[in-house]
């Protein structure tokens, strides 16, 4: 029998199997079925993988039991399948109804692969009387949690986590739950509270719902209480509230205690120190306020405890040693005042400490230094003075961040004898402190270092040649340290540094020709220092460089044209230098302002007004006594007055070399004047042709097309469909249900066409009819125009309507509404946006708007970018409108874009109220930073209190000159990476300059975006 039929015959014998058990048939017939069934249940389930490793290649349905098969195990009583685990397998598809004929099936296990589809018991069809163990965790199973999902007598391992599931939970879904053990809803997109039917499954012993949306109040949470067995509870990073209720001391078996990322208030509850086996408590990412209950003091089984980012406030608990099982301790981004005590070193298992961010005072405990099994220390953003402790740099530290306290003393060097601290350390910042003396040259040993921070300390050091053996080094900052003397030639020899940064020292001498053996550099900075010679060449060799600043030097020469190949550079200041020359010739130069160059000698550039002095031979000078002795032997009478008179000849010889070089000043003037009137009769008589040409074609355009021979008025015109033949009139269509908004260019509606069978959603926009183009070609060509402008974060132009009463567009539909109305018309029961979320907005916006401003020539001004003019398509993809539709306007002053923007207040740029200054596309720059802030925090661009108005560039920069910007951050959207958000923002402020050439262009802010967005141990100041 052939391999299909026989798969056909046990799908028809797999659908007739419950007849036969109906029959009356004899014992020995029934139970060759039933021993036949589990062969035939995974044959079922294998026709519906995708198995493409073949994993499941032994599953022959040729066999008449499954018990040899991989991945399968049966009871070796009965021969029936009892556990059945494709962990991992790479397999996908969705799962079938086959396992519903695996009766005796206790174990199913199909996590880590790529299944899909609804988890509804009509699409997911399990064996719910045997199963003990049920794992489908890590795949892509979507749908709701159907209430008869848990209808298992005997289940006791459920978990889903790291799915699609959504929607909530129902009331009764935990009703039959007796056995239930462990539970795992975790990385789904579940939401609303937790059924109060869970408090009943008194044998949960393990809950883990975190990473979703549930909410819920203190009362709810008391509910927790209930699970008297339970020891892991994890509710970390949903929407729960309030403060946590007293009752969990009665846990007595709890180990594990998550609520991180939560929005949870008011101070810790007392009687969690009550809970003697407590193993594992994180507070972190709340609003937690008040101090560290004493009781804590008895957590003598604590490993890991975090109360990161929250309010707490007090002194810092010198009880802490007490807790000597610790070994992960993380109080950073709070109030915590006072020292550090002693008895810190206590801690002996202590591998992670944090106490960055607080205002804690003193020194450092040098007694940290017995902590042998430490690993990561971050002390940052803090006041402690004194010297760092020479034990610290014995231990086998990976991580040490000092940054921003008031150290002072050298930096330790570590034992001589010792070699743990040189072969661990991957991270050590010790910037913005007083650290005084050298860099010590044993530093060269740290082979694993890859982030070096020791800038803004008064170091008085040279730079050590030893920096070159540093073969895994990324990131190194020196900034504002003290350093003198020249930069190291083999100071790139490792080849992997990314980001180099010697900015503000006293270095001397020329930057190396080996400087280009950084092939892994991206910004380059060594601006503030005493720096002279040449630009080499060699840096052209950077091909990955990003950003140059080389500004406040002594360099001089001319800027290699070299570096006019680097395609990736897009930033570079070279101002305050000893520069001259052209500057090279494509690349970033060309778009330079004025800032990047100025105070050099002689760069030329239509942006400096000093002289333009170039590298070339000096011209000719003509001898005058060459001339006396030509003119000596050409003339006797001439030769005698000379003689007799030396004086006379004299000036009568400079007189004549005089007038030889007047002679030929004036004829090339002439020769030059000459050119000039006929290149400019010339032009002038290629105008008149151009110009008759030009009437005459628009005479016979015009002539013809109102005529009505080219265009079709009254009817809708789609440029990619034939849909238009079967809407007729359109007008019908637009009516106030189908409205969906209204912009400053008329009201938006939604309408649904057929177009070769399938129904299609457009959006037509019905213009204003005010100061509208009047003619029909006119139109179209202006329509037809903006219809070729095609980008994915474009909306895209698909046809129009026009009668000299009313006009039409028709555009794309964009389902997920406008950036508008995720911002600020969001309904409590919908999800704020996600740090991701806005930034893919933000990057897709800026390349919509680069597109227009260099991609088409005139470039397109949107003069009106602000958040209902970006669209949101089904996945959340930028999509911008309304570009170009100035264009129809015949009465917009090029200077001044009519009273319909001030619709856009606080979006607008200041020039486009000012008829002094030019209007381009800068004015679109200034509407995208604050685009950036609105979606960074949350908040309008302009805010209107009771005494006080509030605009939020503004606000946004006195925060960042106080180095609090990051409190504007709009709270709501979660967890957010420091290192992303505060460029960004910072980008916002340059982009928001008063002065248009101050701010960058789109390209360079799609480009810079990118750089925020590339992962490096530590974000630079790019700005």
């Amino acid at each position: 029998m052939t391999k299909f039929p026989r798969l056909v015959f046990c799908l028809l014998a797999f659908c007739s199997v419950f007849l036969l058990r109906g029959s009356n048939g004899n014992d020995s017939n029934s139970i060759a079925v039933q021993l036949n069934d589990d062969v035939l249940g995974l044959i079922v389930l294998k026709s519906d993988v995708k198995d493409p490793s073949s994993h499941l290649s032994s599953w022959n349905e040729d066999d008449d039991s499954p018990c040899s098969w991989d991945f399968v195990r049966c009871n070796p009583k009965t021969g029936r399948v009892t556990e059945l685990s494709l962990e991992g397998l790479g397999l996908s598809g969705r799962i079938g109804k086959g396992l519903e004929k695996l009766e005796y099936l206790k174990v199913l296990s199909l996590s880590g692969n790529n299944f899909s589809g609804d988890i509804s018991p009509e699409k997911l069809a399990l064996p719910y009387d045997s199963l003990e163990v049920l794992n489908l965790s890590r795949n892509r199973l979507s749908g709701r949690i159907p209430a008869s999902f848990f209808d298992m007598k005997s289940i006791r391992v459920v978990d889903l986590s790291e799915n699609s599931i959504s929607g909530p939970l129902p009331g009764t879904l935990f009703g039959p739950c007796f056995s239930l053990h462990f539970l795992s809803l975790a990385g789904n997109m579940l939401e609303g509270p937790i059924p109060q039917t869970l408090f009943k499954c008194l044998s949960l012993n393990s809950l883990n719902v975190s990473n979703n949306r549930f909410s819920g109040n203190p009362d709810f949470v008391s509910g927790f209480w209930l699970l008297e067995r339970i020891r892991t509870l994890d509710l970390s990073k949903n929407f729960f509230s309030g403060s946590i209720p007293q009752g969990i001391s009665g846990l007595h078996y709890l180990k594990e205690f998550l609520v991180q990322g939560n929005h949870f208030s008011g101070s810790l509850s007392p009687d969690i120190g009550l809970c003697p086996h407590l193993a594992r408590i994180d507070f972190s990412g709340n609003q937690f306020s008040g101090g560290l209950p004493e009781s804590f003091r008895r957590l003598n089984s604590l490993t890991l405890f975090s109360s990161a980012n929250n309010m707490l406030t007090g002194e810092f608990p010198q009880w802490i040693g007490e807790l000597r099982n610790l070994e992960y301790l993380d109080l950073s981004r709070n109030g915590f005042t006072g020292g550090l005590p002693s008895s810190m070193a206590d801690l002996k298992s202590l591998n992670y400490l944090s106490l960055s961010n607080n205002k804690l005072t003193g020194i450092i405990p040098s007694s940290l230094g017995d902590l042998t099994k430490l690993s990561v220390i971050n002390l940052r953003g803090n006041s402690f003075n004194g010297s760092i402790p020479d034990s610290l740099f014995n231990l086998a530290l990976e991580e040490v961040d000092f940054s921003e306290n008031q150290l002072s003393g050298p930096i330790p060097s570590g034992s001589t004898t010792s070699t743990r601290l040189f072969e661990s350390l991957h991270f050590l910042d010790l910037s913005m402190n007083n650290i005084q003396g050298t860099i010590p040259a044993e530093m060269g040993l740290f082979s694993s270092l890859e982030y070096l921070n020791l800038s803004w300390n008064n170091l008085t050091s040279r730079v050590p040649p030893e920096f070159g053996m540093f073969r895994n080094l990324t990131v190194l900052d020196l900034r504002s340290s003290g350093l003198f003397g020249s930069i190291p030639g083999d100071i790139c020899d490792s080849g992997s540094l990314d980001i180099l940064q010697l900015d503000g020292n006293s270095l001397s001498g020329p930057i190396p020709d080996e400087i280009g053996n950084c092939s892994s550099l991206y910004l380059l900075s060594l601006s503030h220092n005493n720096i002279s010679g040449p630009i080499p060449k060699s840096i052209s060799k950077i091909n990955k460089l990003k950003i140059l600043k080389m500004e406040f030097n002594q360099l001089s020469g001319e800027i290699p044209m070299e570096l006019g190949k680097l395609q990736y550079l897009l930033a570079v200041n070279v101002s305050y230098n000893r520069l001259i020359g052209r500057l090279p010739v494509g690349g970033i130069f060309q778009s330079l302002d004025q800032s990047s160059l100025q105070g050099n000698l002689g760069i030329c550039s239509p942006l400096l007004k000093g002289p333009c002095k170039m590298n070339v031979p000096k011209p000719l000078v003509l001898d005058p006594n060459a001339y006396n002795n030509q003119i000596d032997g050409g003339d006797h009478h001439r030769q005698n007055h000379s003689e007799s008179s030396p004086v006379n000849s004299k000036s009568h010889g400079r007189r004549m070399f005089l007038s030889v070089s007047a002679i030929i000043a004036i004829s090339a003037a002439t020769l030059i004047l000459f050119g000039v009137i006929v290149i400019s009769l010339l032009n002038i008589s290629a105008r008149k042709r151009l110009a008759f040409v030009e009437e005459a074609l628009e005479s016979m355009c015009s002539s013809s097309s109102r005529s009505g021979t080219s265009l079709a008025i009254g009817k809708l015109v789609l440029f990619y469909s034939k849909s238009s033949e079967e809407i007729g009139d359109p007008m019908a269509l637009l009516n106030k249900a189908s409205e969906i908004g209204e912009g400053v260019f008329g009201t938006v509606y939604k309408v649904s066409v057929s177009d070769h069978q399938e129904r299609t959603e457009l959006a037509i926009k019905k213009l204003v009819t005010s100061n509208i183009i009047q003619y029909p070609e006119d139109f179209d060509r202006e329509v037809r125009n903006l219809g070729k402008a095609k980008h994915p974060n474009l909306v895209s132009l698909k046809g129009y309507y026009w009668t000299p009463q009313v006009q039409l567009l028709v555009t794309e539909y964009t389902p997920n509404g406008s950036l508008q109305s995720k911002l600020h018309e969001r309904l409590s029961s919908v999800e704020p946006l996600s740090w991701p979320q806005r930034f893919k907005i933000l990057l897709g916006t800026a390349k919509g708007l680069a597109y227009l401003h260099h991609s088409i020539r005139p470039p397109i001004v949107h003069y009106n970018v602000k958040p209902s003019n970006i669209l949101l398509d089904q996945n959340l993809n930028p999509k911008i409108s309304d570009f170009g539709l100035a264009r129809l306007l015949t009465k917009l002053d090029k200077h001044v874009v009519s009273n319909r923007f001030q619709s856009a207040l606080g979006y607008v740029a200041p020039e486009l109220a000012c008829r002094s200054l030019r209007v381009n596309e800068k004015c679109d720059v200034y509407g995208f930073g604050v685009l950036i802030l609105e979606l960074v925090t949350g908040r309008r661009p302009v805010e209107y209190g009771e005494d006080n108005v509030v605009i939020l560039s503004d606000h946004a920069r006195v925060l960042l000159e106080e180095g609090n910007v990051l409190e504007c951050v709009d709270g709501s959207m979660g967890d957010y990476p420091e290192d992303e958000v505060l460029p960004v923002l910072k980008l916002a402020l340059v982009c928001t300059s008063q002065v248009p050439s101050s701010r960058p262009s789109m390209a360079e802010v799609v480009q810079i975006l990118q750089v925020i967005k590339t992962p490096v141990p530590q974000r630079m100041e790019m700005f």
